[in-house]
């Protein structure tokens, strides 16, 4: 198989205008796992996207785990996560952070919203928010509480902090515009109640920040200048930066979003969720199970970190979405192992012979 030459990276285009330009002086990525399962080989383009893009510039690479969710959220998960990526050859050397240690910063977001005008409790049911939502070719409709005082909201809201309201009856929504043709941006959830006990935080909250809501405002808070992410977020990022320019008044920085196509491999499941039900489900020993994609099942295989960094930087950092073919993967591990380890022929199961017409 011939080996393809390494491909640029289009996003380093884009950072090398910011810094002529003068909009950032230095280089801050991220690295966002959710501490609800393993990396997969999947992850290894947004790990060379984000520590690779760093260390090409100079720059600093922050590890922080997106623990917005605690029903499916695990130390396991965030010990074999940093023992992972300390494998591949990386190190977030920005420092190593933690989504709920913003919880308070979100709050205090929250609360200025409200008073604002920019954020309102609702209480649609999941049901109706559906229908209030709208299709492709119909605009969504305004809830019946989108104007209500904010004086209550905030009230309300306060009640959803000390848990006097249960799980899906009432949720904290931005207020946005309802007509936009962009889905994200009809009033998208900011707070939902959950009576889940957080692997960190423990009890002290009842109340967790949406995704959308806090991922800008934790990269703010860091001093992140890229926010790099797969091309599914792509449509989120009108809604980043409507959080982020809205919320400036709190924040000490303006990140920008930049988008790339995930790593697609044949023959491959590449969703998390699915590898985390072949395990739940006992259909494989667990997350190292040799048949699994995963990058513990991969180092128990005999990868190397080598052969794997040399795989992503031959199908590079592109924009559009392609499948990549398993055998280029391990052809990539096969040349590496063919130049670092030493081979040897042994006869593992002798058998005796004995030669009777033989003088």
């Amino acid at each position: 198989m011939e080996m393809p030459a390494k491909k640029a990276n289009f996003i380093w285009d884009f950072i090398e205008e910011d810094l002529k330009s003068g909009r950032y002086q230095r280089v801050h990525t991220r690295f966002p796992p959710e501490p609800n399962g393993y990396l997969h080989i999947g992850h290894c383009k947004a790990l060379v996207a984000d520590f690779g893009t760093a260390e090409h510039f100079g720059g600093l690479t922050n590890l922080r785990f997106d623990d917005t969710n605690p029903a499916k959220e695990e130390t396991e998960f965030v010990d074999g996560i940093m023992e992972d990526i300390r494998w591949l050859g990386f190190d977030w050397k920005g420092g190593l952070f933690f989504a709920s240690e913003y919880y308070p910063q979100c709050y205090d977001i929250a609360v200025d919203w409200i008073g604002r005008g920019l954020a309102y409790v609702d209480e649609l049911t999941p049901e109706q928010m559906r229908e209030y939502r709208g299709t492709l070719t119909q605009h969504g409709k305004n809830s019946p509480w989108r104007d209500r005082p904010a004086e209550e909201s905030l009230r309300l809201f306060e009640e959803m902090k000390a848990g006097k309201h249960a799980e899906g009856s009432i949720i904290l929504r931005m207020k946005i515009d309802m007509a936009s043709p962009n889905f994200n941006l009809r009033d998208p959830a900011m707070y939902r109640i959950l009576f889940k006990e957080h692997h960190r935080t423990g009890k002290t909250w009842c109340i967790y920040p949406m995704y959308d809501f806090a991922h800008p405002i934790g990269d703010a808070l860091e001093g992140i200048t890229h926010s790099l992410c797969s091309l599914e977020y792509e449509d989120h990022r009108p809604l980043y930066d409507w959080v982020v320019e809205h919320a400036q008044n709190m924040l000490p920085s303006r990140p920008r979003q930049i988008e790339f196509s995930r790593l697609n491999l044949t023959r491959t499941i590449m969703s998390k969720r699915y590898l985390r039900m072949l395990v739940e489900g006992g259909y494989v020993s667990g997350w190292d199970d040799p048949r699994m994609p995963t990058l513990c099942a991969l180092r128990r295989r005999g990868y190397t970190p080598a052969a794997i960094r040399d795989f992503i930087d031959r199908i590079g950092v592109a924009k559009a979405d392609s499948v990549v073919d398993l055998a280029l993967l391990e052809h990539c591990v096969r040349e590496d192992l063919g130049q670092t380890v030493p081979r040897a022929m042994a006869v593992l199961r002798p058998l005796k012979l004995v030669l009777t017409n033989w003088p």
